[in-house]
């Protein structure tokens, strides 16, 4: 009698437990889908954003009257180009500005008038030139000092994102602006901008 005073309960709670797990569900869906599902989870930037903004940002550079002025100074050759700061200026501290600089980065590697410089990773190749003309290296296949390729041009950003909410309706509104800039002249060279905006409506929280 004992044993099934103990069984019964241990029942119980197993069927108790049960609904709950059977109601979880995940599947594998692509990048439009998935920019979909997240729109129903949260009002804050996703990825979908990140390439909306980057696509957008480069298509309007490259149809900009003053950057075709300056392409034409480089005919037949690839422009020089690293990536600076892309400041997050949201009041969001977990905003994913790492994400889009490195498609930011991608989206200029790919490109047919660019040459990406990896200023980023500049310090720790000339560690490895210096190391290599050290002796540590035969001198026949050590790399020189002073052969780095110098940018032509800087590209900078800045993120923004201005919230209004009403009996409990917000729409965020984020901004991205990207600068082109001549570096032999510091003269900007274009400048352009990106909105994404979010409506939301109950417990967002921003």
């Amino acid at each position: 009698m004992k044993s099934t005073h103990i069984l019964i309960p241990l029942t119980l709670s197993l069927l108790a437990l049960s609904p709950a797990c059977s109601s979880f569900k995940a599947e594998r869906v692509d990048d439009s889908k998935a920019d979909e599902k997240a729109m129903e989870i949260t009002d804050n930037w996703v990825d979908g954003d990140t390439i909306r903004v980057i696509d957008g940002s480069m298509k309007q550079v490259y149809a900009h009257k003053r950057f075709n002025e300056f392409s034409l100074k480089y005919a037949g050759k690839r422009i020089k180009l690293f990536v600076g700061e892309i400041r997050n200026n949201t009041s969001e501290a977990y905003f994913p500005v790492k994400d889009l600089e490195d498609a930011l980065l991608e989206k200029i590697s790919n490109s047919e008038q660019f040459t990406l410089i990896d200023a980023s990773r500049r310090d720790a190749l000339l560690k490895e030139i210096t190391y290599q003309n050290d002796g540590m290296v035969d001198p026949a296949q050590a790399k020189k000092v002073g052969k780095q390729s110098g940018a032509d041009a800087m590209i900078f950003g800045d993120i923004n994102m201005k919230p209004e909410t009403r009996n409990g309706k917000t729409i965020k509104t984020y901004t991205v602006n990207i600068r082109l800039t001549d570096i032999q002249s510091s003269e900007e060279v274009c400048r352009v901008r990106e909105k994404i905006n979010k409506y939301s409506e109950g417990g967002g929280k921003w």
